[in-house]
């Protein structure tokens, strides 16, 4: 039986938890443009920084994944926002990811942004793209060869984009 996912605001208590999910992720490499080699603080200061609301995906009380959501340019395109997603390695296939999709969606509308992108796909993460895709999310970009993979070499990265409708 799959206990409930509850997804609430980032709490400090959660910073070694959020470490604990993050470490492995950004030392692989694969899903984000981020120093493999980044330290603890700069890798929180980073996901936690100004600017960004973030959220903790709770289960049984254990930290198993995160989000940011954040304008994803200020001025004139104030009106889109972007977020970053982490789930623990350990936890995939629990529907983590998807709900904490659902859960930025709503977050955003009720921001008043009027879309969602995301920036830096990289195009062989399939599982995110996939959900994205499923989510209603379009390729509206492909920059060739942007991401150096450690096991794949140069793969492309995709901008993603899914309008949220008038706030």
């Amino acid at each position: 039986m799959t206990s409930e996912i509850t997804i609430r605001p980032f709490e400090p208590r959660d910073r070694d938890a959020l470490w604990r999910v993050l470490e492995p992720v950004f030392r692989a490499g694969e899903t984000y443009a981020i120093d493999p080699d980044i330290p603890r603080e700069d890798a929180l200061a980073y996901w936690c920084g100004p600017g960004r609301q973030v959220f903790s995906a709770v289960i049984d009380g254990r930290l198993v994944g995160s989000y940011f959501l954040m304008r994803n340019q200020m001025g004139g395109g104030s009106h889109v926002c972007n977020c970053g997603f982490v789930t623990d390695p350990d936890q995939h296939g629990r529907g983590i990811a998807r709900s904490m999709l659902a859960h930025a969606l709503a977050s955003a509308r009720s921001a008043g942004f009027r879309a969602m992108q995301f920036n830096f796909v990289i195009s062989s993460n399939l599982r995110a793209v996939a959900l994205w895709e499923r989510a209603g999310f379009k390729i509206v970009g492909r920059l060739p060869g942007a991401f150096n993979h450690p096991k794949e070499g140069y793969v492309d990265a995709l901008v993603m984009h899914k309008p949220l409708g008038a706030a």
